[in-house]
């Protein structure tokens, strides 16, 4: 299979692909700053750079792309001529290196979630699309968190 576009054309789609402030991050985040949370955005000092992080109740947040993340890759893909999102790169241009590249980026957030949990932090992800179309349910989420948190020290 070909790629239906240019390499420029492809180069100027890749680099518009945000790893930081994205929309769903500034969503959440302005989300629990109305509701009085104070967090770290980005944070270098842990594995992995949380999108989010609570401080004050140990807590990482990651709000995750479907896409590079691979959610669905398994089953209960959105597509209506896949089942998977296996499936779909295994039919796309260049597939080898699109498999390799989301399975890698499961497997690595798989071990920053146990970094994490093994220095005593919790970890939420949340899918980008679920954090556009439910933010309060997200931020529900989030509060459990805390909750948690607190009844654990007290």
């Amino acid at each position: 299979m070909t790629d239906v576009l240019t390499k420029e054309q492809r180069h100027k789609n890749m680099t518009r692909i945000r790893a930081k402030d994205t929309k769903p991050e500034i969503v959440l985040r302005k989300a629990l700053w109305r509701r009085g949370y104070r967090y770290r955005k980005n944070w270098k000092s842990l594995p992995g750079k949380p999108d989010i992080v609570l401080t004050k109740y140990k807590i990482c947040i990651f709000v995750d792309s479907e896409f590079f993340h691979g959610k669905g890759f398994e089953g209960k893909y959105t597509s209506r001529k896949y089942g998977s999102l296996k499936e779909q790169l295994e039919h796309s241009n260049n597939s080898e290196f699109w498999l390799k590249k989301i399975q890698n980026n499961m497997e690595r957030d798989r071990k920053v979630d146990a970094m994490l949990k093994g220095l005593g932090w919790e970890v939420l992800r949340f899918w980008s699309r679920d954090v556009l179309k439910n933010p309060d349910e997200c931020i529900r989420t989030i509060e459990e968190a805390v909750f948690r948190h607190n009844t654990n020290i007290n």
